[in-house]
């Protein structure tokens, strides 16, 4: 008796594969930005909420985790295919614990991020100073790459910076340093908190130009300025301060270029101590005024810093723009991991 030919065994239909990515989340002392970035570092998604510090730290921390599920969500793809998140914060960092260790501008202190993240999205977090991240993101994917050493100089809500020397981020062992912002020069204002000096800080950041505008509006000397804000400083954001340069506002226009000139003596500083071979500019202010920075930091580091340090030196934009904390912190988890 013939055997009846056996039915062919069909294979079951496989789950398509995975597909990998990771999110970079951008901490920022008046916005937050999380991006969901794939295995070529291209971002495929993001989600944007305001920080707001005055709104406090519990909540703060919501909505870092809502922002994140959004980005993840405006994405399509599985929470199954999360890598890992790198962020990028405000202020000291201890790196190797995950912890922000202050954040002046948000107001928040000790606060353990990659307890939070990892514990939320059960994945590896590494934890960044803000502007760290940013130039290391440049130096691997931006305006930096091929450099020896790179110093990142980020003016924003407050003023930053990062330096890679050949391909690791310069810091103390178990936290963030580079800490531009928080060199002391003489002078004084009231908010100073040492009488007789004053913080580079509170010369060169745009929350110190707009506190210089809302009082130049106050007193009529930037007409333009108190057209498209009404003198409050909430809404003097990089574009506006622009604005009010460009329309020839000339309170504005010494406000810019006396911070530009402070800006250059501490990064002089730097170049004393560090002679870096490329030195790019990035944040919101830097961004509305190319050409102004560029061209009035050149002279006044040529004007401080040791001429056989300077010299040389290539100047450069940075190339990620609003991506580059996100990127260099995903960049960052990826080359060393989570500490």
């Amino acid at each position: 008796m013939a055997k009846k030919p056996s039915a062919k065994k069909t294979a079951a239909p496989q789950p398509p594969k995975t597909r990998k990515f990771w999110v970079g989340f951008d901490l920022g002392g008046t916005k937050m930005l999380a991006c969901v970035i794939d295995e070529k570092f291209k971002i495929v998604a993001t989600a944007k909420k305001s920080t707001n510090g005055a709104d406090g730290e519990a909540r703060g921390k919501r909505k870092i985790i809502a922002c994140i599920k959004e980005a993840i969500e405006k994405s399509g793809l599985p929470r199954t295919g999360l890598q890992g998140i790198g962020i990028g914060c405000p202020g000291l960092v201890d790196p190797v614990k995950g912890i922000m260790l202050v954040a002046p501008n948000l107001g928040w202190k000790h606060t353990n991020l990659r307890k939070l993240l990892g514990g939320e999205f059960k994945c590896p977090v590494a934890v960044l100073n803000d502007v760290d991240a940013g130039t290391f993101g440049e130096f691997k994917l931006g305006a930096g790459r091929g450099a020896r050493s790179l110093l990142g100089v980020f003016p924003g809500t407050g003023l930053g910076a990062g330096f890679v020397y050949e391909g690791k981020l310069v810091r103390g062992k178990s936290i963030s340093c580079m800490e531009l912002g928080n060199i002391f020069l003489p002078g004084t204002h009231l908010g100073s908190t040492e009488f007789g000096s004053v913080l580079l800080e509170d010369l060169t950041s745009r929350l110190a130009l707009a506190s210089a505008g809302t009082i130049a509006c106050y007193r009529g000397q930037a007409p333009d300025l108190q057209n498209t804000t009404a003198g409050n400083i909430r809404e003097m954001r990089s574009k506006s301060l622009a604005g009010s340069f460009k329309a020839g506002d000339e309170s504005t226009i010494v406000m810019f270029r006396n911070a530009i000139r402070y800006l250059g003596m501490g990064v002089a500083i730097v170049v004393n101590l560090f002679a870096p071979d490329h030195i790019t500019l990035g944040g919101g202010l830097a961004e509305e005024m190319k050409d102004l920075y560029l061209e009035l930091l050149k002279e006044e580091v040529k004007r401080y810093a040791i001429p056989e340090l300077a010299q040389g030196i290539k100047y450069s934009f940075a190339k990620l723009e609003d991506g580059a904390v996100a990127i260099g912190a995903v960049a960052y988890l990826r080359e060393f991991g989570d500490g």
